[in-house]
């Protein structure tokens, strides 16, 4: 009975520590939030045509030395 008021004591000191650390914590401004989301997608974006674009041309590349492919 000792370990589980044990395990209980350590899970609840643990979690008030979570509270403390997260109170202490520096949240963004709602602009901030915003800037940096828009920030990401549009690295995503760019990131995502760069890979399309260099994929293409990879395929079209192996496809005229090997001779495979159709279209």
């Amino acid at each position: 009975m000792s370990k589980a008021r044990d395990a209980v004591t350590s899970v609840i000191t643990f979690m008030s520590e979570v509270v403390n650390e997260t109170r202490k914590a520096s949240w963004p401004t709602r602009q901030e939030l915003f800037s940096s989301t828009v920030v990401v997608i549009v690295a995503v974006l760019l990131l995502s045509l760069f890979v399309g674009v260099s994929d293409k041309i990879l395929i079209t590349l192996l496809q005229l030395l090997t001779g495979a492919g159709g279209s």
